[in-house]
């Protein structure tokens, strides 16, 4: 669940991000999960040889996310402003419309639908509330899973 009330009581934070060299061409995700009250943290990351960035961005999310063994409140910090704009404002439409959108006065499929819908369960579980920190621009856990993630791909570069 998106928490619509900002309450900045969080017990993890989840740094996530994705990658694709070409889109589509392999890619790779990563995600960072910080238990606020010991410290501890997690690094996951996972590539896939045919991708998209948007297709790995919301994968971070969602490994972070299946990552948790039960309901947490969540700060979840990422640099794409589509996954943050799907989970606050699109995502809701598309469940009211039957998971479709409009496009140029007609219905679409939802783009990465089976993603989406994963992610929305995922959201069920959890009280997740949405920061957006610049790409690239210094913010440390953003640019370590930028690493994780374009390291991840590289496998499939090799060769």
């Amino acid at each position: 669940m998106i928490d619509p009330s900002p309450s900045r009581v969080f017990e993890v934070q989840l740094f996530a991000d994705g990658a694709c060299s070409g889109n589509p061409g392999p890619g790779g995700w990563a995600f960072i999960l910080r238990h606020l009250a010991t410290g501890k943290e997690k690094e996951v990351f996972g590539a896939e040889p045919q991708t998209t960035n948007n297709r790995m961005e919301l994968t971070a999310v969602i490994r972070g996310l299946e990552a948790l063994k039960r309901p947490t409140s969540i700060e979840l910090v990422t640099d794409s402003t589509y996954v943050g704009k799907g989970i606050t404002e699109w995502m809701p439409k598309w469940k009211e419309n039957g998971w479709r959108r409009r496009e140029k006065g007609r219905w679409a499929e939802v783009k990465n639908e089976d993603l989406w819908r994963e992610l929305d369960e995922l959201l069920r579980r959890h009280r997740v509330e949405f920061t957006h920190v610049r790409g690239h621009a210094g913010h440390v856990e953003n640019e370590r899973c930028d690493t994780l993630a374009v390291a991840a791909y590289k496998k499939f570069q090799r060769g």
